[in-house]
């Protein structure tokens, strides 16, 4: 796995250029006419001068573009366009069963490169970019900002929250996460979590639901092959932490129990998905990170 086992900044800051290659999705331009003649507050990137027109009664006088008015002898006001923004949140889940990988990477560094690539299509997007990075060594919370201001702050919390050796498996902390996220996406936000799903429940489901009835939500369902399928017939001895095990995977029963897992636990993932509307892609770890967004973003029409 070269160059797959840790995350590192100057990659995730190089991925920049590669993110080029994907879209989140069209900008979405609003001209709103109120009571004055300019645009309602909305959450966004604020107003932009769009045209001038003549003054109607109601028109608010602060609205009026003197020169033109001096120039025509007629109060004329000016117009302004606003683009609506939608602020992308990131959920990364870099729980200790996310550092595996048998292949290309690490799913904890997979979910950086995707996270990374996301980010940066959200700035070149002109949208706010934050989220949550929660590992094993604690959480860093960004809210939303503009440009790198953004996502920087995800990238370095990415790099440092990492750990120097495998810690102990914590039950709840992707619960944890989405209670956190929930309070932190405000209506109209794109959410996208990164995340193994290992946990999945009661608790996973309403924050799931919650955060649907009001944003766009992708679940990222990120996995190595060898998850998914064992490793050809024979005996292995494996490790993590300092528990140690041997596998026999020539036993049918245990090849059988093994794909029969993995596939009951994407299949309860697929429905929890299907039941709130939520946009589910896969990506595993021999992936090309640009190349499994560009799918699974396209599949749903998530990328334009």
């Amino acid at each position: 796995m070269n160059g797959g086992s840790r995350l590192e900044l100057d990659e995730l800051i190089r991925l920049r250029a590669a993110a080029r290659g994907l879209e989140l999705g069209a900008r979405r331009r609003v001209l709103s006419a109120q009571a004055g003649g300019y645009l309602s507050a909305y959450r966004g990137r604020g107003l932009e001068f769009d045209e001038v027109r003549a003054y109607q009664p109601g028109d608010d006088a602060r609205t009026i573009d003197w020169r033109v008015t001096a120039r025509r002898s007629r109060p004329h006001t000016k117009l302004f366009r606003e683009e609506r923004e939608r602020p992308v949140l990131l959920l990364l889940d870099l729980h200790p069963g996310m550092y595996f990988g048998s292949r290309r990477q690490l799913k904890s560094v997979l979910a950086g490169r995707l996270g990374a690539l996301l980010g940066w299509s959200a700035v070149r997007s002109g949208d706010r970019i934050g989220g949550l990075v929660s590992a094993a060594a604690g959480h860093r919370e960004v809210h939303p900002a503009a440009r790198e201001r953004g996502v920087l702050p995800l990238l370095s919390a990415m790099v440092s929250l990492q750990p120097t050796a495998p810690g102990p498996l914590v039950p709840g902390r992707l619960d944890l996460s989405m209670t956190r996220m929930v309070r932190l996406a405000h209506p109209g936000s794109l959410v996208i979590i990164l995340s193994d799903f290992r946990e999945l429940g009661e608790g996973l489901e309403k924050h799931l639901g919650a955060l649907a009835r009001h944003c766009d939500v992708i679940a990222g369902f990120l996995y190595d092959p060898l998850e998914a399928a064992p490793p050809p017939a024979g005996r292995y001895r494996l490790g993590y932490g300092e528990q140690r095990l041997t596998l026999d995977t020539g036993r049918t029963t245990v090849a059988d129990s093994w794909v029969r897992q993995f596939q009951d636990h994407r299949e309860m993932l697929r429905r929890l998905c299907r039941r709130h509307a939520v946009h589910l892609m896969e990506a595993t770890t021999c992936d090309r990170p640009l190349r499994s967004l560009q799918l699974g973003l396209a599949l749903h029409g998530m990328a334009v």
